[in-house]
């Protein structure tokens, strides 16, 4: 019998939900260890998240830092003899293209000892961006070339040469050098593209959609397109601004309207493309670029010439005014052109002013 003094002890029972009939369970907050614990493993997860990122800019800025080339420009010029600048706000920039035919570019032709600027492109951008005007220089044009220092030594001046060759003799420096004397204007920089480089930043952007003005049939540049719009890859882009032979009169003259027409068209395209939203694309353009060119040591890293590109924001192709430096039939060589005077001088001077070019106002 049971003890009427002692208390009854009910049986044991689980408590269930009379709904159900299924045990409850009520949730527990985890111990403050484990809390501590999952709150250290989140914190490194993102610290090693966030540091895999920064490390792989890190290595991207650095990659393409290390893949641009500069000379000092500056060092190999004689400042006593160069221009002032007359419009401090202005920049002015020589483009050459190499045709070089060493290394990658040897299938264009045997390397005879030199490169020659198959391109030359004065870009003259006016102060606040606002516009900007590109001179092309015929290679055929017969110039005076001021004495030059290289490597081995200091080339004396010589007269009434081939502007090209003064890429030959002294590079980059004595190219800017021969601008120089030959215009007035002060060059703030020198870019200098190869043509490997060239046709992989082509293929990079998905090729260029150009509007060929007449049918090019050029062995010699590897050039066969048929007049109208189509879109170029790499090699046929780097045809159509190489070819002479087959267009016009088989001069420089008719070459340098067909990379005008290209100029304008890769402008177009380029300020048509968000490459922001394509960051691989993005750094594959920028691999290709850094690895085609070669500059003057002030654009001679990657934040330059980062800084030089945002200067260029806003600027599109209907502000950009092309011309070709007037030019005259040599009078004792018809293969040959001379500077057209009084309209090179004019040219020149609307530069040196910072000025719209003569002969029609820029957009």
């Amino acid at each position: 019998m049971t003890d009427p003094r002692l208390p009854v002890r009910e049986p044991r029972r689980h408590a269930r939900d009379p709904s159900t009939h299924r045990r409850r369970t009520t949730a527990r907050p985890a111990p403050r260890g484990r809390s501590r614990r999952r709150t250290r493993r989140l914190l490194v997860t993102t610290t090693v998240f966030v540091a895999l990122v920064a490390a792989g800019a890190a290595f991207a800025y650095q990659n393409l830092n290390g893949n641009i080339d500069s000379q000092d420009i500056d060092g190999q010029l004689n400042a006593g003899s160069r221009p002032d600048r007359q419009a401090p706000g202005a920049v002015n920039v020589l483009l050459l293209g190499s045709d070089s035919r060493s290394g990658a570019n040897s299938e264009y032709g045997r390397d005879e000892g030199g490169a020659r600027s198959d391109t030359a492109m004065v870009v003259h951008l006016a102060d606040g961006r606002r516009s900007a005007s590109v001179i092309s220089l015929p290679r055929d044009t017969l110039i005076d070339r001021p004495a030059c220092a290289t490597k081995s030594g200091v080339v004396p001046a010589a007269k009434s040469v081939m502007f090209n060759s003064a890429f030959s003799v002294g590079g980059m420096a004595c190219s800017v050098a021969t601008v120089e004397q030959l215009s007035g204007l002060r060059i703030d920089h020198v870019v200098e593209i190869d043509f490997t480089g060239f046709k992989k930043m082509i293929d990079t952007l998905g090729g260029v959609r150009v509007n060929v003005p007449q049918d090019i049939d050029d062995p010699d540049s590897r050039t066969h397109l048929r007049k109208g719009w189509q879109r170029l890859n790499g090699e046929q882009a780097l045809g159509l601004v190489r070819t002479r032979h087959g267009i016009g009169d088989g001069s420089d003259l008719g070459r340098i309207k067909l990379q005008q027409t290209f100029m304008k068209a890769l402008i177009g395209q380029i300020g048509s493309t968000d490459l922001l939203t394509n960051p691989v694309r993005l750094y594959r353009l920028l691999d290709d670029l850094t690895s085609a060119i070669t500059t003057d040591k002030g654009l001679g890293s990657l934040s330059s010439l980062t800084s030089f590109a945002r200067s260029l924001d806003g600027l599109d192709a209907d502000q950009v005014d092309f011309r070709t430096l007037p030019v005259a039939p040599a009078p004792h060589d018809p293969n040959r052109v001379v500077p057209e005077e009084p309209k090179a001088d004019a040219v020149w001077k609307a530069l040196i002013e910072d000025r719209p070019l003569p002969g029609g106002e820029q957009p």
